[in-house]
């Protein structure tokens, strides 16, 4: 469907139904013109009726920029089909005839406009900012599944964000499943292997891989409690601390080591004390606080 000098078309052809029989014409013709963005559903899917609505006024919002069909895999189950869709609501994104993103399930409205936006060709650089702190204030809250989403909304706005990647590893490494983080780190430019949000990463996942060999914290604990100047068993302490994310309690030990002795064992508190300010990262409470007490002990 062509609109003479470029007009936009009626708001009304923005969101129509399709079929299996007009999908080359209305979703892969079509989008050699303007993308098109095609969602299977069917009249009986719950997720369905909570993805449409808001899908739509998406749609509707981008001006014309943006099409939307609608399939009900019910009447038409061809084209699903064909496109190995398992599970619904199915979203894809076509743009010069061609399908070029997409999603499964019902997502936020957030991040449905996001979805849409960017298929649209807005300037999305401007969103990116309030949610990498969308997911800051998550994580203090402690809700991994919202810092998830921002971090994942980042990412779909810009696949090399180097906070976003940092962030989303940090979040397989608290679950310790290392070999997705690993997965994450590897969407990093080579050019930014060194980055400190990066490293700071894989300090973390060193520390933590170490938890399986590291040794009990309550009776390592009690064996620090029964002789404080065993400097020995207050590190392993540190790293058995450490190793299982109590990066405060294990700094702590270290600092309580260095304060005490900061040549012993040719420096190896304040070497792994360094390491674990690498893994919390530079503007965390754990390494801000550490880094204050650090100075007093090194400088009083």
């Amino acid at each position: 469907m062509t609109f003479i000098d470029g007009a936009a078309p009626p708001e009304t052809d923005l969101v129509i139904d399709g079929s299996d029989q007009g999908f080359m014409a209305d979703v892969v013709e079509q989008s050699r013109e303007t993308p098109v963005i095609a969602d299977f559903w069917a009249p009986w899917c719950g997720p369905c009726k909570t993805l449409g609505p808001p899908l739509e006024r998406a749609v509707r919002k981008a001006g014309g920029k943006v099409r939307l069909v609608k399939i009900n895999i019910d009447e038409n189950p061809g084209v699903a089909g064909q496109l190995g869709v398992k599970s619904i609501p199915a979203v894809y994104a076509f743009d010069q005839g061609r399908p070029v993103d997409g999603f499964m399930g019902a997502i936020p409205e957030s991040q449905i406009k996001l979805f849409v936006d960017r298929l649209a060709g807005a300037d999305m650089t401007a969103e990116i900012e309030p949610l990498l702190e969308q997911a800051a204030e998550s994580l203090k809250l402690n809700d991994i599944g919202g810092a998830a989403q921002a971090f994942t909304a980042v990412l779909q706005l810009d696949q090399t964000n180097i906070k976003a990647i940092a962030g989303m590893a940090r979040l397989a490494v608290t679950t310790g499943d290392f070999a997705d983080a690993e997965e994450i780190l590897s969407l990093t430019p080579p050019e930014k292997t060194n980055d400190p949000e990066i490293l700071g990463v894989r300090a973390a996942i060193e520390l933590a891989s170490k938890a399986a060999d590291a040794g009990d914290n309550d009776e390592l604990g009690a064996k620090v409690a029964a002789n404080p100047n065993d400097h020995q068993a207050r590190i392993e302490f540190a790293e058995a601390l450490s190793a299982r994310g109590y990066l405060e309690a294990a700094s702590d030990q270290l600092l309580t080591i260095i304060e005490k002795n900061r040549e012993w064992n040719e420096g190896a508190a304040r070497a792994q004390l360094l390491k674990i300010f690498e893994a919390a990262g530079p503007m965390s409470d754990v390494t801000k606080n550490g880094r204050r007490k650090l100075s007093a002990i090194l400088f009083s």
